[in-house]
């Protein structure tokens, strides 16, 4: 188990223009964007320059990924978070899914309605 299981490990940015949003950040905040390596152009990885910060991703949002900014908690299980969120009043946004290099991660919604993912790194 990782140490940063229960603990806020990623984040990801949707804009409908991620070219825009990447010029944006990169300008305001110095961050750096490059693609990922198991998405292709879809969606860009994130460095911040602040030693130990967090990494995130940039994706373009459409219908079935909305603009927004959220927050990644990694868990143990994913399944397993996902049904005790709906059984805590919670929505399933997106079901699990397996990126080709092993990640697992949803989307998720709170009973208010806030998105937010969950994600499991790959084993090793």
């Amino acid at each position: 188990m990782s140490s940063l299981t229960n603990g806020i490990g990623w984040f990801q940015i949707g804009a409908p223009d991620p070219d825009t949003a990447s010029k944006f950040y990169g300008t305001l905040f110095g961050w750096q964007f490059a693609s990922s390596p198991t998405s292709g152009p879809t969606y860009q990885v994130i460095t911040t320059p602040a030693k130990d910060s967090v990494q995130g991703g940039l994706y373009r949002a459409d219908e079935r990924q909305p603009k927004s900014a959220i927050f990644c908690v990694e868990v143990a299980d994913v399944e397993a978070t996902c049904t005790a969120a709906r059984e805590a009043g919670g929505t399933v946004l997106v079901e699990p899914q397996t990126t080709p290099d092993g990640l697992v991660f949803a989307d998720l919604l709170d009973p208010a309605g806030n998105q937010f993912g969950i994600y499991a790194p790959p084993a090793r």
